[in-house]
């Protein structure tokens, strides 16, 4: 009994549209649209201004740890999926000793 895990590569297109959605908005907010636009003090857009950077940065670093997360528990499944596999073919149910 063995199972294949196929991992799916995203296209070409998916990485596109995902990455000019993720432009548009950073620029959307950052750059004169949101941030700039606002009737606030210098500080205070500085302020939003580092805050959405803090924030774009910290959503990297949190996409990678769940990712890393995911695929380490993958690789300990089928690590342990293979053990008892072993376990399995190696038992012989009518030499056991008691």
């Amino acid at each position: 009994m063995s199972t294949t895990t196929t991992r799916t590569k995203a296209s070409a297109a998916y990485v596109a549209q995902a990455s000019l959605a993720f432009g548009i908005s950073f620029v959307g907010i950052g750059i004169g649209i949101g941030i700039y636009a606002l009737p606030l003090d210098v500080w205070q857009r500085g302020f939003l201004g580092m805050s959405m950077l803090f924030l774009v940065t910290s959503t990297f670093t949190l996409a990678k740890v769940v990712r890393d997360q995911h695929e380490a528990a993958t690789i300990n499944g089928r690590i342990d999926q293979a053990r008892m596999e072993k376990l399995l073919s190696e038992h012989d149910p009518f030499n056991s000793v008691a």
